[in-house]
């Protein structure tokens, strides 16, 4: 049937009744909102921050390579620290080979917010590499680089290899487990026979490879893990018997800071950078 009349476009349209929004519309579209601004923060964190730390990585790790081109490489097998830098720094790299052939990472000294943009940052007040003691690190686990994503893939005896101007240091991770057999036997496959006595009966049988703490459980980058800290001074009983150590902290759970992932390894390898010298453990995948 057809219209009665032709619409005519100068006559206002018929009024229609305006609801107000209910409280579940507003809910909902709040909602969408803080979705949407959520998923822009974790491309900023995951994408964006992370192009920005490359590049600064890059930048750190072309200056650290010209500095070390006049380094004269040790003459022998016994750890040389490097002197501690001003802070900001590039002073040595650090690489994982059980996490792959391109995670290694241009270490600098400290851990404010700008180190960190850049790189795994050397907690000030710890030892140097290769010094008696704990040489400790923190880097990110999500973002800015994100160097520290998969630490907890690592396991007992997982080399992880710090390189300075004249040295190759090779650490190897002390057992994950806490307790028994396992951890005696994971022991004694990579440690010297001494440290495999001290971690798994002496003084270090407290001291795990791999762990998660609060972030106030500053003790895990003491000298001994887990003991107070020592003088700083080379006369102190601690740091004279103290193992080698290096100590890794990054965020856990991944996308949270509630808590700390720790990572603890024993210097067992040191061999000059003299030619083409390299550890063999930077082959193990």
């Amino acid at each position: 049937m057809a219209p009665a009349r032709l619409p005519d476009p100068a006559e206002p349209p018929p009024a229609q009744t305006r609801h107000r929004p209910g409280a579940g519309q507003i809910a909902g579209e709040l909602l969408l909102t803080v979705g949407a601004l959520l998923l822009l923060f974790v491309i900023y964190e995951a994408f964006w921050t992370n192009l920005a730390s490359g590049r600064l990585q890059d930048e750190a790790t072309a200056q650290l390579e010209d500095s070390w081109n006049e380094a004269t490489p040790a003459a022998s097998t016994e750890p040389v620290p490097p002197t501690a830098p001003p802070l900001g720094q590039a002073f040595a790299r650090v690489h994982f080979p059980a996490l792959g052939e391109d995670a290694a990472f241009t270490v600098l000294e400290g851990t404010r917010n700008e180190d960190l943009r850049t790189g795994p940052g050397h907690y000030v007040d710890t030892q140097m590499p290769g010094e008696r003691g704990n040489f400790a690190l923190a880097g990110h686990r999500n973002g800015s680089g994100a160097v520290f994503q998969h630490l907890d893939q690592l396991h007992s005896c997982d080399a992880v290899v710090v390189e300075t101007a004249s040295q190759w240091m090779t650490y190897r991770l002390l057992p994950v487990d806490a307790a028994g057999p396992q951890r005696r036997a994971a022991a004694e496959r990579c440690l010297t026979p001494e440290q495999a006595a001290r971690v798994t009966a002496g003084d270090y049988s407290h001291v795990q490879g791999r762990h998660i703490t609060t972030p106030e459980a500053i003790e895990v980058i003491s000298p001994v893990p887990g003991t107070a800290w020592g003088e700083e001074n080379d006369d102190d009983p601690v740091r004279a018997t103290a193992e080698r150590l290096l100590t890794l902290t990054t965020c856990h759970p991944q996308f949270s800071n509630a808590e700390r992932l720790i990572v603890h390894a024993a210097l067992v390898e040191t061999i000059p950078k003299s030619g083409d010298a390299r550890p063999a453990a930077l082959e193990e995948r």
